[in-house]
């Protein structure tokens, strides 16, 4: 095999490699030998076929095998004799006219070909002991925490029932009621001891309306209009009348927040119900925090790392993003007139923000491999029990997509990769501590760049 660079520029790369005619010959007679004892053939047993006479039979198709191997197996062993590292998969293409691929082919010729590839750049990492970062720190305060118990309270509110009142908004009434359609009962409008808080827009227009006002032991009709768009196709649009009688009407009281309330919950008093609730606003405000850090961080990676870009990634990143967000304002029948801008500025905003993500992968991926980061298995068992668990029921079904879908896993390796590249910056660079207050905490994100 003879490697000969015909074009070096940038990060582009061409070479064009030749394999002798007596390399071919020899691969193509080890390929025979490889597969004569399966040939199976009328008149013979089962590799007892003459290897001249699989030639004769065969050998057209097994030449064709045997070039593509050794496309696949030199192209590769160009590369790394070489020290090269491809950006993507090497274009390759055959420099022979027709009539010489037929003379390669049968066995008379050399085989050349070209590569053409882009290669990674060099990428000096920068020290990152020398970042300046800052660490938001937010801590939980009474106001925070008493909002959240109040919260909580509304949520799990209790309803209890007073005689003679007449039902209004935010009431829980239980009814029995029976819907017709010109006269004529429909399949599921009826029902017994159902119950439903007015004004939570749980039913169709109308119904709710019409319970208000009504009390314990009241019979009415209630006219409701089913919407245009409504799933049942029969019922879409038509006009209905229920026939209810009330047979409870409560009015919402809000819980007390005491020892009992909390008990209700499964802890055991006030106190520990707060240290809960304390414990997940903190995890929030940590993980909000985080996310404000490791974004300043990338922005701060991006701005002190300058190499050039391998064209074809940049392409494929922003064709990947173009297209997401032309399919966006197609949904939502819109144009880029809409977001105040032309599509040539929008294009070059997109360009800008696939130059940033190629240049942060590539520069995230050399953190990763100078210092020997690497995901475990252990760690991608856990994010595929945990994405998994997204989708109940479905969870087998998930599995067998990342078992027989290509590229499928990297999907799921990519975020871990970097969190754990960003936890080793973030080591080394030790950011410095403030104390902010929730509100200057959540007002921070606002004005970091989105990464």
């Amino acid at each position: 095999m003879q490697v000969t660079e015909t074009s070096s520029e940038g990060l582009k790369r061409k070479l064009k490699v030749v394999v002798g005619a007596d390399e071919l010959s020899e691969r193509f007679s080890q390929h025979l030998d490889r597969i004569k004892d399966q040939v199976q053939l009328k008149g013979f047993r089962k590799g007892k076929v003459p290897v001249a006479h699989i030639k004769k039979v065969f050998g057209r198709s097994v030449m064709t095998d045997v070039l593509q191997e050794t496309i696949r197996e030199t192209s590769s062993k160009a590369i790394s004799d070489r020290k090269e590292r491809p950006a993507m998969m090497p274009d390759i293409a055959l420099t022979e006219n027709a009539a010489e691929i037929e003379n390669v082919v049968a066995g008379k010729a050399d085989l050349a070909y070209e590569m053409s590839f882009e290669v990674l750049p060099e990428v000096t990492l920068a020290d990152f002991a020398s970042l300046k970062l800052e660490k938001l720190i937010a801590d939980v305060d009474d106001e925070q925490l008493d909002k959240a118990l109040a919260e909580l309270a509304e949520r799990n509110q209790v309803f209890t029932a007073e005689d003679g009142r007449a039902a209004e908004e935010g009431d829980r009434v239980t009814i029995d009621f029976k819907g017709t359609i010109d006269g004529v009962a429909f399949e599921r409008g009826s029902g017994e001891n159902l119950q439903l808080v007015i004004g939570n827009a749980g039913f169709i227009p109308g119904f709710e309306e019409g319970i208000k006002g009504a009390k314990k032991g009241e019979s009415r009709d209630v006219k409701a209009t089913f919407p245009a768009e409504y799933p049942v196709a029969d019922l879409a649009g038509k006009d209905a009348v229920f026939a209810i009688t009330v047979k409870e009407v409560e009015k919402p009281v809000k819980a007390e927040i005491n020892d009992e309330f909390a008990k209700s919950l499964g802890t055991e008093g006030l106190d520990s119900l707060k240290g809960l609730i304390s414990a997940q606003i903190k995890q929030e405000l940590d993980q909000a925090s985080r996310m404000k850090l490791k974004r300043e961080l990338l922005d701060v990676l991006e701005q002190t790392h300058s190499f050039e870009l391998p064209p074809t990634l940049v392409e494929r990143e922003f064709d990947a993003i173009w297209r997401q967000v032309t399919e966006g304002l197609t949904r939502e029948g819109k144009s880029f007139a809409d977001e105040g801008k032309t599509e040539d500025e929008a294009k070059a905003e997109y360009r800008a923000i696939a130059e940033r993500r190629v240049r942060l992968g590539l520069v995230v991926g050399e953190i990763g491999d100078k210092n020997k980061i690497e995901v475990t298995q252990d760690e991608m068992r856990r994010a595929l029990m945990e994405h998994a668990r997204r989708f109940p029921g479905q969870e087998k079904n998930v599995y067998e997509y990342f078992e027989k879908t290509p590229g499928a896993l990297q999907e799921l390796r990519a975020p871990i990769f970097e969190d754990k590249v960003i936890d080793f910056v973030l080591e080394v660079a030790k950011p410095a501590e403030k104390k902010v207050s929730r509100q200057e905490l959540i007002d921070s994100l606002e004005k970091v760049t989105d990464a």
